[in-house]
Formats: C-alpha cells, sequence, structure tokens
C-alpha cells in the first residue's frame, strides 16, 4: 500500500443484520457533551437508515449501570472527551466481551493525555513541537524566553476547549488560568506557524489530507462548530513528495500509540515546510462540520458508508 492512498477498500459486506443489535454510546459527561450528542444522533440516523438494528444511548453519570442493563451486540462509541475517549468505557466493553468501534481502552487513554502522547512520538522519532509541562519547577518567563509564542492546553481535553495562544506574560497567565478550568495538568507547547492539517485514519487507509485555513488564525471551538468561514481544503495542494511525508506520518503516529479503527491526526507545517505532530482523536467529531466524513466523501464514501465500514472494522479488528 502507497503512502499517498487513492482508494478506499470497503470492509462492509452489505448485509445489516450481520451486526446484530447495535448501541451508539453518546452524551456523557465531559464538556464535550453537546457535540458528542450531535455526532451521537448522526451516526445513529444513518445506522437505520441503513437498516442497522440500532438504538442510542444517552451516557451520563451512571454508565456502568446503563451499559449493563442494556442489551446489544456491539457499540459504536460516539463518546468524546472525559469519560468516554479516555479508555474507561472501551475497557469496560472489554470486561463485557462486548466488541466497540474504534481503539481499544489501552491506546484511547494513552491519545487522550496530549503529554504522554508526545512523550511516546519523541521516543519513536517523530516531530512534534516543544513543550513544558506547567508546574511548580517552571516559571511563565522562562517558557516564553523558551519557547517563544505558545499554546496552552489541558492536558485531557478536546474540541478545543481550554487552548488559546499566548504571545506575552500576560497571555500566557490567563491562557494558564483558562485551562486549568478544565484540567489540573497544562502543557505549553511552542506554537508552529504556519498551515494547519488534519489527516484521517480509516482501518489501514489514510484518507486524503484536509488543510485547514481558519479566520482568525486558530482551529478553536468557534472554528470547528460554528463559523461559516473556516475554509476546508481537500484534497489539499501539497506537492506530492509533501503529500507522502505528512501521510507516512500520519499512518506511523497513529500506529505508534497503538490507535486502530478510525481515528484523525492533526498537523501543523511550519514556513520551512516541516510537519509536526499535535494530537492524534480516537473518536472525532462526526456532525456536519466534521473532517472525517468530509476526508471520506474524497474516496467516495457517504456518511452512511463511513459510519457502516466503522462498524465493520470493529468487528474485523476483533
Amino acid at each position: 500500500m502507497s503512502d499517498v492512498e487513492l482508494k478506499y477498500s470497503r470492509v462492509y459486506s452489505g448485509d445489516p443484520n450481520g451486526f446484530g443489535k447495535v448501541a451508539v454510546l453518546y452524551g456523557g459527561t465531559s464538556a464535550e457533551r453537546n457535540i458528542s450528542i450531535s455526532s451521537g444522533e448522526a451516526i445513529l440516523d444513518a445506522l437505520k437508515n441503513a437498516g442497522v438494528n440500532a438504538f442510542g444511548i444517552d451516557i451520563g453519570e451512571n454508565a456502568c449501570e446503563q451499559i449493563m442493563q442494556s442489551t446489544f451486540d456491539c457499540a459504536f462509541i460516539a463518546l468524546h472527551g472525559v469519560g468516554g475517549e479516555d479508555g474507561k468505557i472501551q475497557a469496560l466493553l472489554d470486561l463485557l466481551s462486548i466488541p466497540y468501534s474504534g481503539s481499544d481502552h489501552a491506546a484511547s487513554a494513552l491519545a487522550m493525555n496530549k503529554l504522554h502522547t508526545k512523550q511516546v512520538w519523541q521516543a519513536h522519532g517523530l516531530p512534534t513541537p516543544p513543550y513544558f509541562m506547567l508546574d511548580d519547577d517552571v516559571t511563565l518567563e522562562s517558557i516564553l524566553d523558551s519557547l517563544g509564542h505558545v499554546f496552552i492546553k489541558p492536558i485531557h481535553e478536546g474540541s478545543s476547549y481550554g487552548i488559546s495562544p499566548a504571545r506575552s506574560l500576560s497571555e500566557l497567565a490567563a491562557a494558564v488560568e483558562g485551562a486549568k478550568k478544565y484540567d489540573s495538568q497544562v502543557i505549553a507547547e511552542k506554537l508552529i506557524h504556519g498551515e494547519e492539517y488534519s489527516v484521517a485514519i480509516l482501518g489501514e487507509t489514510v484518507l486524503p489530507p484536509i488543510q485547514l485555513k481558519i479566520e482568525n488564525g486558530f482551529y478553536d471551538f468557534d472554528a470547528k462548530y460554528i463559523s461559516e468561514h473556516t475554509q476546508y481544503v481537500c484534497p489539499c495542494d501539497l506537492p506530492a513528495d509533501a503529500l507522502g511525508e505528512l501521510n507516512s506520518l500520519a499512518r506511523r503516529a497513529f500506529k505508534t500509540v497503538g490507535c486502530r479503527g478510525w481515528g484523525r491526526v492533526d498537523f501543523m507545517r511550519n514556513m520551512s515546510g516541516e510537519f509536526f505532530l499535535l494530537e492524534v482523536n480516537t473518536v472525532p467529531g462526526m456532525t456536519d462540520h466534521s473532517l472525517v466524513p468530509m476526508a471520506a466523501r474524497e474516496v467516495g464514501l457517504s456518511f452512511e458508508d463511513l459510519v457502516l465500514e466503522i462498524l465493520s472494522l470493529s468487528l474485523v479488528e476483533r
């Protein structure tokens, strides 16, 4: 299989009864609850339209009780953020011997932790921006002196919650305070000036990368889910060698963390043309603004096709 994927070989057999009874798990209790509900409802509608015997479970504080009191053959996980994307639900389903979409509990937990993911990538020689953990051993002044402009990020959140750029000491202090509203652990990552890319993975296939052109220069919550001005360039206009490098890095980053099934890897490309890994998402959004469905369309997969493929992979890979 080449680094630049041109086609997608479908896994779905065409028999909607083959999945048995499918539970779509969505909602949850994280800051991303509303996005998860949108994703879950879209996935559930697509499965039902395809003839799959599917129903939804809006996961709340009593997740274990909800799941153990329900009867189903496999699960489509549409939970974003802490409590759903961090391995806890996956571990419970493993204990119950119920197959589910996406990465297992270990890879999910690792990918949810931005610090540990970066450490694994660094250990394997994969490029990721320099960073500092915000703790008692580092001062805000030393962070700016060492890294220059930075992004402040909660370790365990997604959908850009609590993430903000900082170019001065006052901005940095405010950004850290904002991030700590979401997580006690905060990381300062060097801000890479350049182009932003997102690469979706489906099974063994790297889907066409998407270049993000954002009005305010930062792919924040508004740019992701609200703004009509965010531009999505897919297929992107990278030269063949750069495209091959990007796709190869995405595959390696995904596999190194132990991910499987489907996901999305985010990048920055600096002014010199170097790519830097930002994070990997094991349960990306599936809303009308989401990137994975957009990339899937470029290889001929409708939203319904995509959902069926993700569910098929959950059965094939376990």
